[in-house]
């Protein structure tokens, strides 16, 4: 699935139940912070190792999806409201990211 076909069923989803109203970008700025989260949530008191491994587990693994799957659900959301490239704005952010943080900085960090 691509992400337009994924922001047009998100977008059929909310229409057919009468969100619009609801799903203001206020709205969604905050539904979205809270899957962020409930997604820490399952990580918080994990030590670095344990957080790698989680979904190793089954049951975890299938909370982390589902809090995933909401927080991408979200932002997809928000961005349709708003009219926003997701994919235009994160090549564009990678794009400036490249600029600010050349490959040369995270080898000399390593090499220290």
């Amino acid at each position: 699935m691509t992400l337009e076909a994924l922001t047009a069923r998100q977008r059929a989803f909310s229409e057919a139940r009468a969100w619009g109203p609801f799903h203001t970008p206020k709205n969604l700025v905050m539904a979205l912070t809270g899957e962020v989260g409930e997604l820490t949530e399952l990580f918080q008191w994990l030590t670095p190792t344990e957080a790698e491994s989680a979904t190793a587990d089954p049951a975890t693994r299938a909370r982390v999806e589902d809090e995933l799957a909401d927080v991408l659900l979200y932002l997809v959301r928000l961005a349709d409201v708003l009219n926003v490239d997701l994919l235009a704005a994160a090549n564009a952010k990678i794009d400036r990211n490249e600029h600010r943080f050349p490959t040369d900085i995270g080898k000399a960090a390593l090499e220290k």
